[in-house]
């Protein structure tokens, strides 16, 4: 391991990306403990101790602790996701949408221009929801300063802190390592593990939970997390047959290669948009704390609730096969591999190859949408059914296992483009070949 950290190490532009990504990291951990300006931040921890609320755990999840401490990262990087999900679905919907994902890059930085005016749009809702929340807390003496000048403050700083958040998500994708939005939704998770840890070994101290819950937590912890590698890494391989041809004195092609297709093609992609969109009813709540029967619907759309759990597998199969289809045009693929000269043995190249490989991501995704959706659902209704406080639940676990596999990936990728070039002379390092992440 040491000698693999070195390997990585050596790498400039690798170590740069690397360092790059710590930095915005670091920043973005300071500003996760800023409290929003008029906030009573000893009150406000009080009121949380007082609540068990599902809504809050989940908005705290995915904002790495940030909701609960009112901080300026409070709204975290949820906005963007769901602004996304917006665009994605007017692409197959609305026409004009549908044309600029098929206008190359240009298309794709209008698409993502208006990304970002959806994401300022919608965080400026969600946090002039939360400063309603907060200023309607009356047994509590959160709110310092005037109600309406908060209100003002409070919209402001959470929206320009989801923009700060979608930049920071953004560079790192360009110049650092991964994919930033995930990557930052996954600091944002495993930044309250050891909290939790120690939360869990007082409970055990002081007799609240069993060794031998502990212990079958964690197997069952251990048992999913390997699942989940199974499949993320899983690929179907289709043999691809390449047609002889001669160029000059020599015959080119005639060799058997392998279309490897994943069995989870969309990563956390489908769990993260699905989890995002069951926040809009709690958010619509938000803005009438004091309507029961608002609060009586919103109830419905928070974990343990069966049309919780319904709606969640539904949207989690749905996402999975809509994503799966954006990602991956059988018709495309088709047509790629007749113009190259290559085909599935056994099918025609043109419709019928593109009809095979549809039959067979068809196959591929529904199981893997199911799983998924029973890993992300199973933990958490166990955990609110049986009280069990343990920290990794289906939605976290999957987005944890799903974004570290993609980090490693994305590192075993740059080792091995370099290594190439080491082979060409320009960059060598130490005349070996890379074995992180095998």
């Amino acid at each position: 391991m040491i000698s693999k950290l070195k390997t990585i190490w050596e790498i400039k532009e690798l170590r740069d990306r690397i360092l790059f990504t710590f930095f915005i990291i670091l920043i973005y951990r300071i500003g996760a403990h800023i409290p929003i300006p008029g906030i009573n931040t000893r009150e406000l921890a009080n009121y949380f101790m007082s609540k068990s609320n599902t809504l809050f755990d989940l908005y705290n999840m995915f904002a790495g602790g940030a909701f609960k401490k009112a901080t300026i990262f409070a709204l975290g990087i949820m906005p963007y996701i769901s602004a996304s999900i917006i665009m994605q679905l007017l692409g197959v919907i609305y026409e004009p949408i549908k044309r600029l994902q098929n206008e190359g890059m240009e298309g794709r930085k209008q698409i993502i221009q208006y990304t970002r005016y959806g994401t300022i749009f919608l965080s400026s809702l969600q946090a002039l929801g939360i400063s309603i929340f907060l200023t309607s807390i009356k047994d509590f003496n959160i709110i310092l300063i005037n109600r309406v000048f908060f209100t003002i403050v409070a919209v402001v700083v959470l929206t320009t802190g989801t923009v700060i958040l979608m930049w920071f998500g953004e560079r790192i994708t360009e110049k650092g390592i991964g994919n930033g939005i995930s990557l930052l939704i996954f600091l944002g998770i495993i930044s309250r593990l050891p909290a939790a840890v120690i939360q869990e070994i007082k409970k055990w101290t002081v007799g609240a939970t069993s060794t031998l819950g502990i212990f079958g937590v964690l197997v069952f912890i251990v048992l999913t997390t390997a699942a989940v590698v199974y499949l993320t890494l899983g690929t179907r391989k289709i043999p691809i047959q390449t047609t002889k041809r001669i160029i000059g004195n020599k015959i080119m092609g005639g060799q058997t290669t392998y279309l490897p297709i994943r069995v989870n093609s969309v990563g956390v992609i489908a769990i993260i948009f699905a989890s995002s969109f069951l926040f809009v009813p709690n958010t619509i709540a938000s803005f009438f704390p004091n309507v029961e029967p608002i609060q009586v619907l919103a109830s419905y759309f928070r974990p343990g609730n069966w049309v919780y759990t319904i709606i969640y597998t539904f949207l989690i199969i749905i996402f999975m096969y809509l994503y799966t289809a954006i990602q991956f045009n059988p018709y495309d693929i088709a047509e790629n591999l007749r113009k190259q000269g290559a085909f599935i043995p056994g099918y025609r190249a043109g419709k019928w190859t593109a009809e095979y490989l549809d039959k067979v991501l068809t196959r591929l995704t529904l199981p893997a949408s199911i799983f998924i959706a029973l890993v992300a659902i199973i933990p958490d209704y166990i955990s609110y059914k049986m009280n069990w406080g343990f920290y990794l639940g289906g939605t976290t676990l999957l987005i944890v296992v799903g974004v570290a596999l993609d980090v490693a990936q994305q590192i075993e990728g740059h080792l091995l483009m370099h290594q190439y070039d080491g082979l060409m002379g320009s960059t060598r390092i130490r005349g070996r070949r890379s074995s992180f992440y095998y």
